[in-house]
């Protein structure tokens, strides 16, 4: 009876979907594109599997705002359920809330697959912006990986 709860538990083990795990810490250094007052920042992350012919999506999470901060803090963790790693990327954007138009503050791209993720959560910082006269804007990120 044993050996036939084991030769089914493999069944299972396919249809298991993994979870990536980003947790956004804060981001530095934004400059400030907005004339008429303080930038309004938010984070908009993009996961999706970057194939060859058909890229797949597998959704989109925007962070909450924060205003008139271009040191934002967010503390904010978002998920996604992913059948593996393999070819993962995130996008990541930082957009300014503008009541007219959203204008982009910064963005990068994270290659999840070669970042070896486990359930310990590594800490990744990525220029999201190259300013010329202050310090790079940068992202600071947590990512971990859950099978």
């Amino acid at each position: 009876e044993l050996e036939g709860t084991t030769k089914q538990q493999p069944q299972v083990t396919l249809r298991t979907m993994g979870v990536l795990t980003v947790f956004l810490d804060k981001i530095t250094n934004l400059a400030d594109q907005d004339t008429i007052g303080k930038a309004d920042p938010y984070v908009k992350f993009h996961l999706e599997q970057d194939n060859l012919i058909f890229d797949k999506d597998f959704g989109k999470v925007t962070s909450t705002k924060k205003k008139g901060d271009l040191n934002p803090v967010y503390e904010e963790e978002f998920t996604f359920e992913v059948p593996g790693l393999n070819n993962l990327v995130l996008w990541v954007k930082v957009m300014d809330d503008d009541p007219v138009f959203d204008d982009k503050m910064g963005k990068c791209k994270i290659d999840i697959e070669e970042l070896g993720l486990s359930e310990e959560p590594l800490g990744i910082d990525r220029v999201i912006d190259n300013n010329i006269f202050t310090p790079d804007g940068r992202i600071f990120l947590r990512l971990s990986y859950t099978e």
